[in-house]
This record gives C-alpha cells, structure tokens and sequence, in this order.
C-alpha cells in the first residue's frame, strides 16, 4: 500500500473503489504492520495463507477460512468494503449527521440496509477512555418532541408534570482544555442518584466539577470540588459556567432534530456517541477522523437482532 491518504470525499470514493485495495487496508487496520492471526487458534505468519479470488484468509493448522472483518462492526455483513469504506467517511465526517436515507442514495444500497449499517458504525464510535482531569462541567439535557406537535391523549399526560415529562435525558461531562472533550450518558432519571455516579465514572476523584444549581448536585462536594452558577441569577461567575456543554447539547439537537427527526429513546445513545465522537475529534481532518473510526471497530459487534431488541442484549442504553 502506498502513503497516498484522501483528502476529500471525491478521493476518498475513487481511492477505496478498489476492492483489493481496500481489503489490503482492512487488513492493515486489523493487525498493522504484523501478520494475520486466526481468530479459531491464534496462528500466525507462514502458517495463514491466503485464498485471493475470494479476498479471504486460510489457516493451515485449523483449516478455518476467515476474513479480515470477522470479530468487528463488519463481520457477516454482504457489503462490499468500498461501501462500507464510503458510509464510515461520510459518518464520520457530515458536521450534522447523515440520515439512512440519504447514505443509501449515496452508497447504493436499500434504506434498511444504511440504517443498519450507520448504528453499526455509530457502536464503532463509542469509546471510553482515561477519567477527566483537571476542569470539568456537567449538564442535562431534556430529549423529545414538542408537546405542541402530541396526539392530544398523549399531550394531556406530559402537561401534568414539569416540561421534561415524558423525554429522554442526557447528562454531558466536558473536560475544559485547548480541545475540550465530551463525554455523554442517557440517564434514566435526572436526580442525584443517576447524575452522581455518572459523573464519578467519567471523572476523577477530588477534581473540579462546575454545574448548574439543580438540587441533584448538592453531594458532589463529596467526592469532587464542586461549584455551581444559579441560571435564575446569571450564567457566567468567573470561571464558574457549563457553555461549554450547553454547546455540545446545542451541536447534538442539531441533529437529532434537523437530520434524524424521529430518535427511538432505546438508540439515542448510540446518537450521542456518534456526536461525541465528532466534537472530540473536530480539530483532526477527514481523513483522520475517518482511520480514528476504523482504527475503533474490532471487539465491536452489533447484530441486527440486538440492534431492534430481538435480543436484549446490548439494546438499552438508559444507564
């Protein structure tokens, strides 16, 4: 393979129309610089051969057949790599997300088939990394339609309770830094025993935690150093503000609303992760954003029977 790297999207879709080439690239991404292994008996280097006219690889101790997509987002599925190559960059790279329909226009394939494959990508995306550090913020956002635009039965339930009856919430944590970075949890409920340990879990103990005055925060000092500003009096106290997740919610309801519409509560946090993913990497080119996503499919496998709850597992991200 050559260092030739695509810029846009034009020589992306021309680089990676050519499946040997792409299957060399998978594999690259797979094992590096090294040799395949098999995924049956770990067996490696003179003993995998390789069986060409079908872009596959044969062990010669177990005699398994098996491709460079198995144990990733991409085992078992028909799809050829240039497609799947194409959809991850557009993914990966759209500022606003891109719908199932739209990525089956663009790549050929049928509107069930993009949907599947874009939730398979977005499973790529998820990541959890070291704790946070240093300055931090923590907010929640409320996820759902407006009572407006309700069958009437349905909006004469959520006016009896307060504006966030009946929606979905996501609480952020953003780590303040010269790249900030977000990380982003649908939570069941927005009270104290929810909103805490989430917090806990994406930063480290005794750091600096700034939210807004919600009761719900009131044992953070526990366990971090906590500060809050009061939205009723003002926004910003010095340094003490959470902007920096009011933009990350503003960059996600861009999304959901403009680009998705109709978000099932039981996948939004495969939608948050896809949007994590871009604001932590927004600094980086498309290229680059694209290999980060690839470099992150292997251990990732989603079915179509957990994606639509055939199978439980995996299927609810309400933490």
């Amino acid at each position: 393979m050559t260092d030739y790297t695509p810029v846009t999207l034009q020589q992306a879709t021309i680089y990676f129309s050519d499946l040997d080439r792409c299957e060399e690239y998978m594999r690259r991404i797979r094992w590096g610089d090294g040799a395949p292994s098999c995924p049956r008996c770990g067996a490696k280097g003179v003993r995998i051969g390789e069986i060409k006219t079908r872009r596959m690889l044969k062990c010669r101790d177990c005699k398994k057949q098996f491709s460079s997509r198995v144990g990733t987002v991409f085992e078992s599925s028909k799809i050829g790599l240039d497609k799947w190559f194409l959809a991850v960059w557009l993914i990966a790279n759209c500022k606003n997300g891109i719908s199932s329909y739209e990525l089956a226009r663009d790549v050929g394939v049928e509107q069930k088939t993009a949907w599947f494959m874009i939730h398979r990508i977005r499973a790529a995306m998820e990541v959890s990394g070291d704790k946070f550090d240093g300055t931090n913020e923590a907010d929640t956002t409320y996820v759902g339609g407006k009572s407006a635009n309700m069958h009437k039965s349905r909006r004469e339930k959520i006016i009896k309770g307060r504006g966030a009856v009946g929606k979905a919430i996501v609480q952020a944590v953003l780590q303040r830094g010269e790249v900030s970075q977000a990380r982003a949890d649908v939570v069941g409920t927005d009270d104290a025993a929810k909103l805490i340990p989430a917090i806990c879990g994406h930063v480290q103990h005794g750091a600096t935690v700034y939210t807004d005055a919600a009761a719900a925060y009131s044992a953070l000092p526990i366990t971090h150093s906590h500060d809050s500003v009061d939205h009723a009096r003002r926004y910003v106290a010095g340094h003490v503000h959470i902007n920096g997740c009011e933009n990350f919610f503003s960059l996600l309801k861009r999304t959901l609303g403009g680009t998705y519409i109709a978000v099932a509560p039981f996948h939004l946090f495969r939608y948050c992760s896809e949007q994590v993913f871009r604001f932590n990497h927004r600094i980086t080119n498309d290229f680059m954003r694209f290999e980060k996503t690839l470099s992150q499919i292997a251990g990732k496998r989603l079915t179509y029977r957990v994606l639509t709850g055939q199978d439980d597992a995996g299927f609810m991200g309400i933490k």
